[in-house]
């Protein structure tokens, strides 16, 4: 039989009867958590995301247009099995999320990931300039030739 541990992965359509979803995965949901963002317009805006992304174990990612900070961080009574150690007490954002549209098998990939400050450097240049606000100064005028 498939396991989360086993080199075969379970489809979903192929759970046994009677068996739980999370009994076949690696408990993606509870290995982070993401929060909504306004979306950057300003480079004040760009400059917070920035920001975000100097700490350790933090992304960005863009999901149908809407903004999210990405904090990969597990839950602590996540079990070495994977499952949750405080099932029958757990919070109330984790009694609604359901095995219905879970992430079991996702394979993480986004149209729109920042990992680094310096990626967000080179988004906020390129969306700014393209809004006709750089955030270089300008270039200097070429000294003159001395004959």
């Amino acid at each position: 039989m498939a396991t989360a541990f086993g080199t075969t992965k379970i489809r979903r359509k192929h759970l046994p009867e009677g068996r739980v979803l999370c009994e076949y995965c690696i408990a993606k949901c509870c290995r982070y958590f993401a929060l909504p963002i306004e979306t950057p317009t300003e480079f004040a805006d760009f400059e917070y995301i920035r920001w975000y992304l100097l700490h350790e174990r933090a992304t960005i990612f863009k999901e149908d247009g809407e903004w999210y900070l990405l904090v990969h961080n597990v839950c602590q009574h996540l079990q070495p099995d994977n499952l949750c150690g405080i099932y029958e007490t757990r919070p109330k954002i984790c009694r609604d999320y359901t095995t219905k549209d879970c992430e079991f098998e996702d394979d993480w990939t986004y149209d729109f990931y920042l990992e680094t400050a310096e990626q967000v450097a080179e988004y906020t240049e390129a969306v700014l300039q393209k809004k006709g606000r750089g955030i270089r100064s300008p270039k200097p005028p070429l000294l003159p030739v001395i004959h």
